[in-house]
């Protein structure tokens, strides 16, 4: 990256790491898209299962993920400082930890995942799906983790076209691998939506292999030596990264968390509604990644220049990013709006199911406007390191305000399953409008609020 004099600079400063970001993060969102499509062309039940078992990981994932992103803003801040040579070891401190983490999960998965399964009204073929999807991602789940600390030191340099290549090749290889072992083909196992979450798993090892050669060989990541050097654990540098990291995956936890509450309430629902629910909402976290990636790329050039103290220069990056997201939140849902239900069919073969998502997509368009700012407001937000209120308000707006709300209208009113949307629509209103005066005051007095963050 570069230092930038006008808005002219900036804007394609912005858009050279931000497409590549939000190509990576569509094609890596499109594996749970894929899985998701593919299985529901397999059977409905299978869909509703890995409706499941998707419901459940990716609070855990996006939540885990989140804490290793401090990675970004930590080595963003670094390079915008000249402090190159603290770099590899910020970096492999991320692996290491990273790795830990992904000893937890599987042990806690093995401990906690039947009893919750357990807890849910479920058919039990649906029951089965759930859990078997869920085993099959865990063989994924180390290379996943570390691949998320080289994809955000790679992020941090700028070079977002780089983890942009490594998703599109990898992105071919988990339809076929899908194919393959969803439906039994060329003398693979037939195992239906379970066979995703080992294609999946497959896809993940590749990727973080990818990573690895990439970062060790080639420049200019292989100039900062990342696996040059065998380091010892530092308990210190884990605690750094996780002051910085944990109120963001926490942050991350509660706004995902909420949709995986939401499909487990939505269990006493038949199996129709629970697979029009989860394909519906699998669509618009596809949308999603527009803004997620905004927030992404906000995160780098923002963290870039508040460590080499260009505080009006972050301010302009920051309102040019959430700008870009809300237009971009406007064309999605008028073309959604008329599209609608040709979308729905992608999902499933089933009328219901069809007929049923249509109806939850119109109130997704809605979604598409409050993540616009809240999201880009978030990475901008984590730029400056500033994440401990952030995650004060975002765990007010989902499950204080959105939540609550939803069960009431899904409960004791007419809205039936949809009620559960407009409290979430409510909640992410709630929350962009919150996290949007958090960066108004941030910004007013950047140098006094982050002595304060790192005195803390």
């Amino acid at each position: 990256m570069n230092q930038t004099f006008t808005k002219k600079d900036k804007l394609k400063q912005l858009l050279t790491i931000l497409i590549p970001i939000l190509i990576t993060q569509l094609a890596m969102y499109s594996m749970s898209f894929f899985d998701t499509m593919m299985s529901g062309h397999y059977s409905s039940k299978d869909l509703a299962g890995v409706a499941i078992g998707s419901s459940l990981w990716m609070p855990v994932f996006t939540g885990l993920s989140g804490i290793l992103m401090a990675i970004t803003p930590i080595v963003a801040q670094l390079i915008g400082g000249r402090k190159k040579n603290d770099v590899a070891y910020s970096v492999i401190q991320g692996i290491y930890l990273s790795i830990f983490i992904s000893i937890i999960v599987l042990i806690a998965g093995s401990l906690v995942l039947n009893p919750i399964l357990n807890a849910m009204d479920l058919e039990e073929i649906v029951h089965v799906k759930a859990h078997d999807y869920l085993a099959a991602l865990g063989f994924g789940m180390i290379p996943l983790f570390v691949y998320n600390v080289l994809r955000s030191f790679i992020d941090a340099l700028g070079k977002t076209r780089v983890t942009m290549f490594i998703t599109l090749m990898s992105l071919p290889i988990n339809v076929v691998f899908n194919y393959f072992l969803i439906f039994g083909k060329f003398g693979f196992p037939e195992l239906g939506g379970v066979g995703s979450g080992y294609a999946t798993a497959i896809t993940y090892w590749l990727i973080t292999i990818i990573a690895f050669v990439i970062v060790h060989k080639y420049t200019p990541f292989s100039s900062y030596g990342i696996f040059r050097k065998l380091y010892l654990i530092s308990l210190a540098k884990w605690k750094e990264i996780l002051i910085i990291g944990v109120p963001i995956g926490f942050a991350i936890f509660f706004e995902t968390s909420i949709f995986a509450a939401v499909t487990l309430f939505m269990s006493k629902f038949n199996t129709a509604t629970i697979a029009a629910h989860q394909a519906a909402l699998n669509f618009a976290s596809l949308l999603y990644m527009v803004p997620l990636s905004v927030s992404m790329a906000l995160t780098i050039v923002i963290g870039f220049e508040v460590g080499a103290k260009r505080y009006k220069d972050a301010k302009e990056y920051s309102w040019m990013g959430i700008s870009m997201a809300v237009l971009m939140a406007f064309i999605c849902g008028v073309v959604l709006f008329f599209t609608r239900s040709e979308v729905a069919a992608i999902y499933s073969k089933d009328g219901e199911v069809i007929n049923l998502t249509a109806h939850f997509l119109i109130f997704a368009i809605f979604f598409q406007l409050s993540d616009a700012i809240q999201a880009p407001v978030q990475g901008a937000l984590r730029g400056y390191k500033d994440v401990n209120i952030t995650l004060v308000m975002t765990l007010i707006s989902y499950w204080v305000i959105g939540l609550p709300f939803g069960y009431v209208l899904a409960n004791f009113t007419d809205w039936g399953a949809f009620g559960y949307w407009i409290g979430l629509i409510a909640g992410l209103a709630a929350g962009a409008i919150f996290l949007a005066s958090r960066l108004f005051l941030i910004q007013r007095n950047p140098l006094k609020k982050l002595q304060k963050t790192q005195a803390k």
